[in-house]
């Protein structure tokens, strides 16, 4: 699959595409003149400048009072890439580093930046090429730029650092000579470009968001085998109800409920209990709510994406070159912060369905197993999504509420905006363990309920389920069961 760079809208479904397929970047032919043309008008620019430029004849932040003799500019480019390269912690996944790499390319495209378009055609082979620079997760104040991470992302092209590479991790410089590539000399603003800019950001938040999307689909199809498996009612989820409090997500959540449940003979049969616990009744109202949440943060993300982000912004035809804040990442970091909210509440109510499985109510045995005393069965897992859901709420704190002054007070407002993407990626990664323990309970009660069947829907999931993890009859080392649990959850063909 071959996707050409162009000015036309991304989506982020057409983003999944191209990440899933592992498809390949080509700039468009709009694109390249457009890269090209902003980079003629910046050169033209120089010859008879009559100002000071910040970041292009000056130096950085609070040096911007600073003139740069023009023998210097690639040079003062150079240095600005590997001087800001600090960054620290663990690793970025390599996945979201070639997010990064393609919004990079993206926001490079646009023709407001001033980059050379072989700058642009290197980060494009990187990407197709699977050369995964290594990024740090720490370093970003969300503002000026994902200023270290981003120079991590790009200190391969003047051959340093160090990347991923078939596999290892090896010196950019190495690579380069294998495949044939020479380092590139900065010219003026790019180094600036490259790393002003809100990728590392944006890149984090497209990975949790498409996670999100799928574990708030899961999180449905797992809460109705848990409602049939614990003899739940459908009266909470039907039209009648949610007409009254229209809300999007919880109208389509109990719509989608019912779906789910059509032809189930759990749901069918006659109820002792008037009413179930919060956590199976309010589900449309907590569900839908992640889901409206989902499609909020969804629309500015996609907004991000198509954005230029870097500074200056350079305008040809209008023969301007703004200084200006496009960097700051506040408008992606609340968003974030809120999406980290809603799927830690999906966890939470998740985690309750789970306890309330291995209650020994409604004709279950206590923690799903038939002779609990000898055996603990299922107890500990609800401990360990407890204990998850206990951290998801700590690191829900909001990150963009927070603001250190830098670079001696030039920069005195920042948002904090790469800590709430960090975080955000711990929590979608929290909620799946805890949807997938929910799962791993929910099937071990639907076998107590044989030879009553739930509804199709439902079947087909539990007989793919019980292909990789089986019936527990008596205590076993579960680790492993709940691993397969995890990695069930990447199945997207029940989704539909």
């Amino acid at each position: 699959m071959i996707h050409r760079i162009s000015d036309e809208r991304l989506s982020l479904e057409r983003l999944k595409e191209i990440m899933d397929g592992h498809g390949t970047l080509e700039l468009s032919e709009k694109s390249a003149s457009a890269i090209v043309k902003c980079r003629k008008y910046l050169d033209d620019k120089m010859k008879d400048l009559d100002r000071p430029l910040y970041g292009i004849t000056t130096g950085f932040g609070s040096l911007y009072n600073v003139s740069i003799p023009t023998e210097d500019l690639s040079r003062l480019q150079h240095n600005l890439v590997m001087s800001h390269a600090c960054g620290t912690g663990p690793l970025v996944r390599p996945e979201i580093v070639k997010l990064m790499l393609f919004l990079k390319v993206q926001n490079l495209a646009y023709g407001h930046s001033g980059v050379q378009l072989i700058t642009v055609q290197r980060l494009i082979g990187m990407f197709n090429n699977d050369v995964l620079p290594v990024v740090y997760t720490q370093g970003s104040l969300g503002a000026s730029g994902d200023l270290a991470p981003l120079a991590h992302l790009c200190l391969p092209l003047i051959g340093m650092g160090e990347v991923l590479y078939k596999g290892e991790q090896r010196q950019a410089a190495d690579v380069w000579k294998e495949l044939g590539w020479e380092p590139i000399r900065l010219q003026s603003k790019e180094g600036l470009a490259l790393l002003n800019g809100t990728q590392f950001m944006s890149a984090h938040a497209v990975w949790a968001l498409l996670k999100s999307m799928r574990l708030s689909a899961w999180a449905d199809l797992i809460g109705a085998m848990s409602l049939d498996a614990y003899d739940g009612r459908i009266e909470a989820f039907l039209p009648l109800t949610h007409q009254l409090r229209p809300h999007g997500g919880q109208l389509s959540t109990g719509r989608r409920f019912v779906e789910i449940l059509e032809g189930s003979e759990l749901i069918k049969r006659p109820k002792e209990h008037v009413q179930d616990p919060y956590s199976f009744r309010c589900i449309p109202q907590v569900h839908g709510a992640v889901k409206d949440n989902i499609q909020y943060v969804k629309s500015v993300i996609e907004n991000e994406i198509n954005s230029a982000t870097d500074n200056p912004n350079i305008f040809p035809d209008e023969d301007m070159i703004i200084s200006a804040g496009n960097f700051h990442g506040e408008p992606i970091a609340i968003p974030m912060d809120a999406l980290a909210i809603a799927l830690s509440e999906l966890a939470s109510i998740s985690e309750r369905r789970t306890y309330q499985l291995i209650h020994g109510l409604r004709g279950l045995p206590k923690y799903l197993v038939a002779n609990p005393g000898l055996n603990s069965g299922f107890m500990i897992p609800q401990y360990t999504a407890a204990s998850i859901v206990s951290q998801n709420k700590g690191l829900c704190w909001p990150a963009s509420c927070d603001s250190i002054p830098s670079s001696q007070g030039q920069e005195d407002h920042v948002s904090m905006g790469s800590n709430s993407a960090t975080k955000l990626v711990r929590i979608a990664d929290n909620t799946e363990t805890v949807l997938a323990i929910e799962l791993f309970n929910a099937a071990q009660a639907l076998d107590f309920r044989r030879p009553a069947k739930s509804s199709p829907a439902i079947e087909r999931i539990f007989r793919a389920y019980r292909a990789e993890v089986p019936f527990i009859s008596d205590d076993c080392y579960m680790h492993p069961l709940i691993e397969k649990s995890v990695r069930f959850l990447a199945r997207e063909e029940f989704l539909c």
